[in-house]
């Protein structure tokens, strides 16, 4: 047992010994996982920058500064001198103000020209106003989920405030135990697709990565995380880590928080508007079809409130023994690899959660690229030896001679999409075929959350594939506000759309379990000119699975939460390589490029006997300690 010492008291008596008297430190708290230094003097962020940087060096820490409420100029004048100080080139559409930490929330369509060359406008606020300016860019188009958010966000700063305090009183607690006794708990996404949720425990902290629900599934037994294992309990979770924003991985977070979790959640920043955007379509999908809510719209608020967004590449302290980075997982916006470094370099654990080692129009190849790595959980979605994807440009041929073919006999296309990722992969190709003029022009018509979740997208272009960074940020191009598309605002126009001439028809939800895609399947599915495209994973006991089967009947629940039976006439298609997982080749090649051969892969989120061939073919071919575990299942890593 390591000696009890008061780590807190002691980082707080660094902070002072580096830091000169006429800086005015009035206190030093612990804000989540960051150091929170206030003082009468904010500007010591430019002019004591050497002294803070040393101090990080020091202690190991994240540092913030924040100035001392006494200090701070009223907001009404702040906010004029603010707007004086940057130029009408930034284009500011919103100043809000948060006094509880006393930052100025500056959102701005052009945040580099709010920065400044190498921060000086900054700086100049900073001076000036004495409020610590942070800098939101304002979606292209307009994202209520964005606005929902950053006011959740704004109005709830007080609640905030005491969650990163207590967040980082956990944080920051005196290491009891020696490190050691590392061990995962599978409690979903075993030999299964659906209710991702793995419990890492050491003999000090529990995080829990991923907690999703199972969208084919009716049972709770099934359809969630199996959280009455013995070793689960909230009051001693440190940390939950989402690894993106579909429903099978962050689906039933707001649960934990309905219960009494009161922790913290880690997520790139993207991913926590588009898990409160999926999060709240679940809910409204539950109520149409009279089922029972895990989790109302206040456990949301406060999942918002409790999450820490982190960027790619930042190492943060979660609790006292793990650092947590994320990576580009390139599955969809904002997807992560999560690397979690436990002690100092005891053990490396890497859960790619869902990834795709291939570049695509939306997003980057994911990266390989960790310093260590002894233990990697690996996604196995398509990791079947059948299972080998055509390449992007096949995958893209395919699809639109696909579409040129039911639009020259008459027909309309539906595309099922999920509406994060793959429907702004199809919407970039739709629109660079028809401007090539390969693909029939047509009407282009996109309902569901899909332009809310595009809305998201164009906010953190960042995020996105380098040629779509440049088109948003530096031509002052947006490719998903192409003239082909016509957003559905209603459903009152539907009918015009179903009667209407030929045309493409991209809808929520992928697997035909809800959303808009729904009304025009039942409409449409009985006439053999029309054609349905998969170009998404349809998950196992899912209406989707069952039309990609050629089942010729499938019944769903209508509007009006009745019964209908669907016949099914329309060509059904399913175009591979739009995946956003990676297929076998993919996998293996990502395993084998990790810059150290891990010690231990433990294969997961795959059907049963993929899960395990998988793990077999590895152990076989490359001599390592593969398995794929089974629910409940515990595993010791060192």
């Amino acid at each position: 047992m390591p000696p009890i010492t008061n780590k807190q008291e002691e980082i707080r008596r660094t902070v002072l010994e580096h830091l000169p008297k006429e800086a005015e430190i009035t206190r030093v708290e612990f804000e989540g996982p960051s150091l929170a230094i206030y003082t009468k003097n904010p500007e010591i962020r430019i002019t004591h920058n050497r002294a803070i940087t040393d101090i990080v060096s020091i202690i190991k820490k994240r540092i913030v500064i924040r100035s001392d409420p006494q200090v701070r100029l009223n907001e009404n004048e702040a906010k004029k001198l603010i707007m004086d100080i940057l130029p009408k080139e930034a284009e500011v559409t919103n100043i809000l103000f948060d006094p509880t930490l006393g930052e100025t929330i500056i959102e701005a369509k052009k945040p580099g020209l709010v920065i400044g060359k190498n921060g000086t406008t900054l700086q100049e606020i900073i001076i000036k106003t004495r409020w610590i300016p942070r800098v939101l860019r304002s979606p292209p188009t307009a994202s209520k989920i964005i606005a929902h958010v950053r006011h959740l966000l704004y109005s709830g700063s007080r609640e905030r405030e005491r969650i990163l305090r207590n967040v980082g009183e956990r944080i920051f607690r005196p290491l009891i135990y020696d490190v050691g006794d590392v061990r995962i708990t599978m409690l979903g996404g075993a030999r299964e697709v659906g209710r991702s949720a793995i419990l890492v425990e050491t003999r000090e902290s529990k995080v829990l990565l991923d907690c999703g629900i199972n969208p084919g599934s009716t049972k709770p037994f099934e359809g969630f995380p199996r959280f009455d294992a013995g070793q689960f309990d909230l009051d001693t979770l440190d940390a939950v880590v989402i690894s993106h924003a579909h429903l099978d991985h962050c689906g039933f977070l707001p649960f934990l928080y309905k219960y009494g979790y009161d922790g913290p959640t880690y997520c790139s920043a993207p991913n926590l508007s588009l898990m409160t955007l999926l999060q709240l379509d679940y809910l409204d999908v539950l109520t149409k079809q009279g089922a029972a809510l895990p989790y109302d719209q206040k456990d949301v608020r406060s999942a918002v409130l409790h999450t820490i967004p982190l960027r790619y590449g930042v190492v943060t302290d979660i609790a006292p023994d793990i650092r947590l980075t994320l990576h580009n997982a390139g599955h969809i916006l904002g997807s992560s690899m999560i690397h979690l470094h436990i002690g100092e370099g005891f053990h490396n654990i890497v859960y790619t959660g869902d990834f795709k080692y291939g570049k695509t129009m939306l997003l980057e190849s994911a990266s390989p690229n960790f310093p260590r790595v002894e233990t990697i959980i690996t996604e196995s979605t398509y990791s079947a030896p059948e299972d080998v994807m055509p390449s992007r440009m096949e995958a893209e041929k395919k699809l639109v001679s696909i579409i040129n073919e039911t639009l020259n006999r008459g027909g309309k296309v539906l595309i099922p999409v999920p509406a994060v990722g793959r429907a702004q992969e199809i919407m970039l190709i739709l629109d660079e075929y028809m401007k090539r003029g390969e693909l029939l022009e047509a009407p282009v018509f996109i309902e569901g959350m899909i332009s809310e979740a595009t809305a998201i997208h164009t906010a953190y272009p960042e995020y996105l594939s380098k040629e779509v960074r440049n088109a948003i940020l530096n031509q002052g191009v947006n490719p998903f506000e192409s003239e082909y598309f016509t957003v559905v605002e209603h459903p009152s126009a539907r009918d015009e759309i179903i009667e209407g001439p030929p045309s493409i028809i991209v809808a929520t939800s992928g697997m035909l379990e809800g959303g808009p895609i729904i009304e025009y399947f039942q409409k449409l599915a009985d006439d053999k000119r029309n054609s349905i495209i998969f170009v998404s994973y349809q998950i196992e006991g899912t209406i989707g699975r069952r039309v990609q089967k050629g089942i010729p009947e499938v019944s769903i629940i209508n509007s009006e939460g009745k019964i209908k039976v669907i016949k099914c006439s329309l060509e059904v298609h399913t175009v591979e390589g739009f995946s956003g997982h990676s297929d076998r080749r993919q996998i293996i090649s990502y395993l084998r490029r990790l810059p150290s051969k891990p010690e231990n892969i433990i294969i997961c989120h795959g059907e049963k006997s993929k899960c395990l061939g998988l793990a077999e073919y590895l152990r076989r071919r490359y001599k390592v300690n593969a398995v794929a575990p089974d629910i409940f299942e515990t595993l010791r890593l060192r």
